[in-house]
Order: C-alpha cells, then sequence, then structure tokens
C-alpha cells in the first residue's frame, strides 16, 4: 500500500531536503510528515506549545520554496507565535518568534518535541512501521541527537533550554521566557542531517543557473504559475557527485528526490528558453551512467540511458524494490537524443555538443537496433515496472473493453519519440561531421510507414501494440505526444488535434477518454490530468499548427494552478470543470519538475517561439489563439547565452529585445 499524501500537507524542498508539515506548522507523527534528507526522514516529529497548549493557527505562507512562515495566536489572543522555516540541503532552521501584543510584560512556557525515526523513503511511501530512535544523551548547545549506521540528526539551540528530558522515542525541551510589552522573544533549533550514501546524488550549488524570469500582462495568474514553477525547479535542482557543477531536477518530493531519466530530460528540455545549463547537466549525467552491458535485472543494455538511481544510506536496511541503478525505460534514451538537438538550436555550444557526441552514437544505435522495427519493452524479471513509457502503472495500457494489454508492449508515444530522436541524431552526427546519419533517417522513414500501417485503429492511431500484435484501441492523451514529432503526416495530425478536445478536462488533458469503462477521474493513468502529459499537447498542437485546442488546455492549466497555490502538482483529478475546482491526488508529488516547468512550455506556446541558433534564426510568432493573454511581456528568458525578452501587445504583435545575433522570423 502506498502512503498517502494528503492534499493540505504544505511543502518546502531545498534538494536533496524537504520538510512537509500540517497547515499550522506542526510535524506530526503523522502519515508522511517531516523533514526529509536524501531519501531518509530525519525528523518525524518537531510540534510546539505555549503553556502546555497547542497554538490556534491563523495562517502561513510561503516566501520561497525553501522558506515558510507559519502564524498562530495563543488561546488568549495576547502573544503570536511565528514559527519561521528554512531548508538547506542539509539542515532546517525552526525559529520561534513569540511577540507580546499587551501593554505588560508575560512569562511564557515555549516547549518542542522532537523524535526521528530515520526511516528511508521507500518505508514511508509503502506504509512500513518506522518506530523512533531512542535519542542520544545532549551535550551543551545540542538538545538531541540520533544515529542509525553513518546516518545521524542532531539539534542545537541558540538560547540555554530550561529542561531538556530525552526519553526512549524522543526529546522534549523547555523555555521559560519572558515577553516584554509589545516586544518580541525568539529561539531558534538548527537541525542538522549527514549520512553516507551509495551512488548519491548531491546537493546543486546554489545559483541563478535558471535566470530571472519575469511575466506580466493579461493575466497575472500565469505570471504567478510561471514565478511558483520557476522557484519549485530551483529547490528540486541536484548535482551529480562526479562532477557537482552538472546539475538536474530531481523528479519531485517526497518520492522522487534523485535522478529520473525521463523527468530530468522532459524537466530540462521544458525550461530550455531560460537557458542550456539545465539541459547540458542533465545530459552529461546521463551519459556517464548511459548502459555498457546487458544485465536482465537492472534492465541495462548498451548505449540505454536509465530510469532512476537510487541512493541507500549507510546502516540502513534495504528496502524492497527496483534496484539501485535501473533502466527500465522505453523512452529515456530517444528523450536524451531529442534533448541534446533542442539544446543545441537553443544554443548549447559546439564544445560542450562535442564530448557528447560517443554517447549520442550509442543512444542512436540502441534506437535502431532495439526491438523489431518498434521501440518494445518487457519486464523479464518479474520484479521490474511491468509498463516503461511515462504511463508505467500496472492497468495503465488496456483495450476499450478495460482488457489490460499483454506484453511485450509496442507504446504508441514511444515511437514518436524514436522517430523525432531519429531525425534529430541524424541532424547531430551531419552536423558534427559523423559517421551513421544515413542509418537513422531510414529507421525513421521505416518506422513511420510501419506506425502508419500497424497502429492506426477506425481512422485514429492505437494506444499501442500488445504481445500479440494486436492494436490496443483505448482513446487516451498519449495521442498528444505523437504530434509535432513528424511520425503523422499534416492529415493525420489533424484528425489528431480535432478529437484532443474530448479529453480536455477544462483543467488540463485527462489521461484517459471519460467513455471508457476504466475511466476513472482519479485513477493515476485512468483519467487523473498530469501538468506534463497537458504541456506536451500543447506543445505539439502549435507545432502541428493547431493552436486552438493548445490555447484551451494551456488555458485550463493556469486555471487548475490558481487552485493550488500556483504549485502544479505529480496530477489530479481528471473531474470536469463544471463539476467544481479541481482536487489533488492522494499521493501526487508536489512540487514535480515536470509539472513546475510547464509554465516555460504555455509561455513558449503563447509566444510562438522557436530557435535554430546553428542556424542564425529566432521565431516568435504569437498565435491569435493565445489573445486572453494579451498583452504579455516575458523577460528573463535566454537564447545563445544572450538575455531574451518579448512583448505581445494587445493585436498580437511581438516586440523582441535581445543581443543575440540572429534573424527574428514572425
Amino acid at each position: 500500500m502506498s502512503r498517502l499524501f494528503p492534499p493540505d500537507l504544505v511543502t518546502g524542498v531545498c534538494a536533496p531536503a524537504a520538510v512537509l508539515s500540517a497547515p499550522d506548522g506542526q510535524l506530526r507523527r503523522s502519515g508522511v510528515q517531516g523533514w526529509l534528507v536524501a531519501d531518509v526522514r530525519h525528523l518525524c516529529e518537531l510540534t510546539a506549545t505555549v503553556d502546555n497548549d497547542p497554538p490556534h493557527p491563523l495562517g502561513h505562507w510561503q516566501p520561497s520554496s525553501a522558506t515558510l512562515v507559519f502564524v498562530a495566536t495563543t488561546g488568549d489572543q495576547s502573544v503570536r507565535l511565528e514559527r519561521h522555516r528554512t531548508l538547506t540541503p542539509t539542515t532546517l532552521t525552526e525559529t520561534f518568534r513569540l511577540h507580546n501584543d499587551t501593554a505588560a510584560p508575560t512569562r511564557r512556557t515555549l516547549r518542542t518535541a522532537l523524535a526521528a525515526d530515520l526511516a528511508p523513503i521507500l518505508a514511508i511511501r509503502h506504509d512500513h512501521p518506522t518506530p523512533a530512535v531512542t535519542p542520544a544523551t545532549p551535550t551543551g548547545a545540542v538538545v538531541a541527537q540520533w544515529a542509525v549506521g553513518a546516518v545521524t540528526t542532531s539539534v542545537a539551540v541558540d538560547r540555554g533550554a530550561d529542561r531538556v528530558e530525552p526519553h526512549p522515542d524522543g526529546v522534549v525541551v523547555e523555555w521559560e521566557l519572558v515577553v516584554p510589552a509589545r516586544g518580541a522573544v525568539s529561539v531558534t533549533l538548527t537541525c542538522r542531517a549527514t549520512s553516507a550514501t551509495e551512488d548519491a546524488v548531491v546537493a546543486a550549488p546554489r545559483t541563478r543557473d535558471l535566470g530571472a524570469l519575469r511575466v506580466s500582462g493579461r493575466e497575472p495568474e500565469l505570471a504567478l504559475l510561471a514565478a511558483r514553477g520557476l522557484d519549485d525547479l530551483r529547490g528540486l535542482l541536484l548535482a551529480d557527485p562526479a562532477a557537482p557543477a552538472d546539475r538536474f531536477a530531481g523528479a519531485g518530493a517526497p518520492w522522487y528526490f534523485t535522478l529520473f531519466g525521463r523527468d530530468s530530460l522532459w524537466a530540462a528540455r521544458f525550461a530550455l528558453p531560460l537557458g542550456t545549463g539545465l539541459a547540458a547537466g542533465t545530459l552529461r549525467a546521463l551519459a556517464r551512467r548511459q548502459g555498457t552491458r546487458h544485465d536482465p535485472e537492472t534492465a541495462e543494455e548498451p548505449g540505454k540511458i536509465l530510469h532512476e538511481i537510487r541512493q541507500l544510506a549507510t546502516g540502513l536496511p534495504r528496502q524492497p524494490g527496483l534496484p539501485p541503478c535501473y533502466y527500465g525505460t522505453v523512452d529515456a534514451t530517444p528523450l536524451w537524443i531529442s534533448l541534446l538537438h533542442d539544446a543545441w538550436r537553443w544554443g548549447l555550444p559546439p564544445a560542450e555538443v562535442e564530448p557528447l557526441l560517443p554517447a549520442l552514437r550509442r543512444a542512436v544505435d540502441w534506437v535502431i537496433a532495439h526491438g523489431d522495427g518498434f521501440l518494445t519493452y518487457r519486464d523479464v524479471t518479474g520484479r521490474g515496472l511491468a509498463n516503461q513509457g511515462w504511463k508505467d502503472s500496472p492497468d495503465s495500457i488496456q483495450d476499450s473493453t478495460g482488457t489490460v494489454a499483454a506484453p511485450p508492449i509496442v507504446l504508441s508515444e514511444a515511437q514518436a519519440y524514436a522517430h523525432r530522436a531519429a531525425l534529430d541524431g541524424a541532424a547531430l552526427l551531419t552536423a558534427f561531421n559523423e559517421p551513421g546519419s544515413g542509418a537513422a533517417v531510414a529507421f525513421a522513414d521505416g518506422l513511420r510507414e510501419r506506425f502508419r500501417r500497424e497502429f492506426w485503429v477506425d481512422g485514429f492511431p492505437a494506444i499501442a501494440l500488445d504481445g500479440h500484435g494486436r492494436a490496443v484501441d483505448t482513446f487516451a492523451s498519449n495521442v498528444g505526444h505523437l504530434l509535432g514529432t513528424g511520425l503523422l503526416d499534416a492529415v493525420e495530425e489533424s484528425t489528431v488535434a480535432g478529437r484532443i478536445g474530448l479529453l480536455d478536462s477544462g483543467f488540463g488533458l485527462r489521461t484517459m477518454d471519460p467513455g471508457h469503462p476504466s475511466f476513472n477521474p482519479v485513477g493515476y493513468h485512468t483519467g487523473s490530468v498530469w501538468p506534463h502529459d497537458t504541456a506536451i499537447a500543447v506543445d505539439g498542437l502549435v507545432r502541428a499548427g493547431h493552436p486552438g485546442p493548445a490555447a484551451s488546455l494551456a488555458r485550463g492549466l493556469v486555471a487548475a494552478g490558481t487552485r493550488f497555490g500556483h504549485r502544479l502538482p505529480e496530477l489530479y483529478g481528471g473531474w470536469p470543470a463544471q463539476a467544481g475546482p479541481p482536487l489533488a491526488y492522494p499521493s501526487a508529488c508536489r512540487p514535480q519538475a515536470w509539472a513546475a516547468a510547464s509554465a516555460v512550455v504555455l509561455l513558449r506556446a503563447a509566444l510562438g517561439l522557436s530557435a535554430d541558433v546553428p542556424n542564425g534564426r529566432l521565431r516568435v510568432a504569437p498565435p491569435a489563439e493565445f489573445a486572453a493573454w494579451f498583452p504579455l511581456r516575458v523577460e528573463g528568458l535566454s537564447v545563445a547565452g544572450h538575455d531574451l525578452a518579448v512583448e505581445v501587445d494587445g493585436d498580437g504583435r511581438a516586440r523582441v529585445h535581445t543581443s543575440a545575433h540572429l534573424e527574428i522570423e514572425g
């Protein structure tokens, strides 16, 4: 059973750390609440009382992804308790500030209760017992400390406590405080986490690598969505321990704070208009771990890009699950190729492309050689992922009767990725005078014809072919991933674009046709809405020349963002907008990297923005269908290492500001 992640929990992130609390700021021994660092929960309790009474919450706000403020009052409403929370990659700082709102001084007892279970994230997620660890004897300013193997947690205070009381499953710390009239007094706890990890990802340098995006215009909610998304994306950035300057986006908090092939690649691709640094770091981190051998247990193959890596804190029990480095994904390899190509188009310097060419050749060879003319997947161990596309739940690929498809599976969007990757790889090989482009183009041409012959059922593409070669005829959001890849011709793209609106919930694209017998608005991949899935469809529709349905989907995402405080979760319910506001999915990550970066895709679509730096061109052609957002000004973009700003007036006319030497097309 997967642990639920209640939608009202408040999350702060500073990768690889996250803190999840109730809206009142209390970290209670309940569910997934706690302070986590590098896939280990270092505190499972951090609660505060004033005069032995829990404060009455008044509200909270989040100035950034790593900072939160909670405000409460005492029962007599004479003293306010402000709780200021700040995360770094290895510390949690909690400042309790008591404000006296009366004209006389007052004496108050601030009491905190702390506990740690040092539980691995997989144990938390799957609801395994996670008993508290007995604390060590406090020393000096360190009022609490715990250790299991090489994993340690300590809590230090900046003001001497009047009472420190350890007990078998926690520590109670008390201060007797005199709060001056109309004044304040504070206590700060600094919590530190240490661990030794195997194959660890590490904290990324805190830089402004993603620029300073600024959005203004007719739709203020779009600006707020972009601001929160970019801040969350920064909070999710991790680095490769083999080269700490290489940053990538961890997939999401709290479950996926690590390098994920598919998720990290899509997030970097979405963010390309903000600069190529994230793409370059992601490409290099994955290239270092590119497959070199055949290993059925991990699904590794020569040239293949991994699905995920997991770190294991030394001394903690290994949890059942996937291998620490797992390659069970059919799509990460073609997505890696296309990210390299797109980053080059946005201005990744040749000096950064060239060292990746050997990995490119191996990845192209894997795409061409894999399967029997199609990209196919099958878990041969019985312990890996049964489905290895982005919809990786066991029931995600089923036919129109609700029958789950038998493996091996030929997934529709994986063929689209492969087609585009083959052409993208060929373009790079040609540009850098490398052999192999002819074979890649021939593969793409053949794949296109095979897809047209075997996937089209009753005038529409199937979601997949099953292990018997039969078309799996469910109408699902996968079709959005086919658009703009070149796999379909213009007539076929018009057919898809004309029907995709049936999946539009008003808050984004449903993953499955509402008329399907298995449709469930909160089915993980059978009716829910995933922001990144919607963003991919928006981008594909614009590329294919169908901005109308793209604009409708984009407006839906912005409307959903408003409901979720402008932090789009990993996924949410697929009920129609007429039924009410979008409702959270119970265990969705928030923030999630590709959801956070989706706002950049919406901006790019509204601006009609694309780059071809190798050929000296930048295209800005705002579609009239996005007029509800005009006028629109977007600053803090980047192309070829130069600042870029675009203004669109109320009539849809664009002005471009950049020092890059590019021909502007519109």
